[in-house]
């Protein structure tokens, strides 16, 4: 996890067993650096002293020095919402906007990534589970899959260092990809705002391209179903619009009579000639063979 050219910058984080914030923080250091860096990780406070940035150990957060620990006494700080500052968030603070070149898309990675992973680590519940006795496979389940399972400790298989250095690739790839994400969001959005502000009916928003338009449209009261074209096949598609972005409950359903058709019978049932297919839960997705026919489907289906 060295990559040398001239002097690369030294990160110091704690051996022994890894969590998803510091392996996250070094990620990000390590793009800030166009990947110059070494990763150490000691308990020795003489090889702290020795790091250009130290993260999650050391007891000290002072982000002029590279000094980024919340295990002190009175942590490293609150957001305004109660989520606490780990490795990982005081990282961010000090150098995601650095990296994403813009505030928003900065602010948004730190919301749907960075304020999850401190909230695990600081024991702060960010969700409530259903009831249905499953949980979700969330960033500290992937982390910790590349710690040695007790048979490999026992077996000297693999080591923790190993399975850091792993789990740290693999967190600077996806680090990277929400980056470009959330940087090319902003752009998007736009012409989703923009296409709602255009449209005279704006129960049904038509977005003609792979625009992120959910959480835009989502802010709005009025739209229902979104018309847009297919990433792949030369057709068309009706989604509906979520009662929140995140979740699957539609603020209408399509019709009942038309889950689960498809071809000439979906065509029989809404009287479009091009119907090719409705999705069998009636809630999340129809699908037509030219814009016009989604259009009509679309149509049907808020006044229905």
């Amino acid at each position: 996890m060295n990559v040398t050219n001239e002097r690369s910058m030294k990160i110091i984080t704690h051996s022994g067993n890894f969590h998803t914030d510091e392996v996250f923080a070094c990620a990000v250091l390590s793009l800030l650096n166009d990947g110059n860096i070494e990763v150490i990780r000691s308990r020795d406070s003489e090889v702290w002293a020795t790091g250009d940035y130290v993260v999650d150990v050391g007891g000290e957060y002072d982000s002029a020095r590279g000094r980024f620990d919340h295990h002190q006494e009175g942590g490293a700080g609150v957001r305004p919402n109660g989520i606490p500052y780990s490795s990982f968030g005081l990282v961010w603070k000090e150098f995601g906007e650095n990296l994403c070149g813009n505030r928003e898309a900065a602010r948004r990675i730190d919301e749907k990534m960075v304020q999850p992973i401190d909230a695990a680590d600081c024991g702060i519940d960010s969700f409530i589970l259903t009831g249905k006795n499953i949980f979700p496979y969330l960033f500290h389940h992937l982390v910790a899959s590349f710690r040695p399972t007790w048979k490999e400790e026992l077996n000297h298989s693999t080591t923790y260092d190993e399975g850091f250095a792993r789990a740290f690739d693999i967190a600077t790839e996806v680090l990277k990809r929400e980056i470009i994400t959330a940087q090319d969001y902003e752009e998007g959005a736009r012409v989703a705002e923009d296409a709602y502000q255009k449209a005279e009916d704006k129960r049904v928003v038509i977005v003609d391209g792979q625009y992120p338009w959910e959480e835009v449209l989502n802010k709005h009261p009025e739209p229902i179903f979104v018309v847009k074209p297919d990433k792949t096949e030369p057709r068309w598609k009706v989604r509906t619009v979520r009662l929140h972005h995140e979740s699957f409950k539609a603020r209408k359903d399509f019709p009942k009579a038309w889950a689960g058709k498809n071809g000439e019978e979906f065509a029989r049932v809404t009287g479009v000639p091009d119907a090719i297919f409705c999705h069998n839960s009636g809630t999340y997705i129809v699908v037509a063979g030219s814009k016009e026919g989604a259009l009509a489907l679309a149509k049907l289906a808020v006044d229905a």
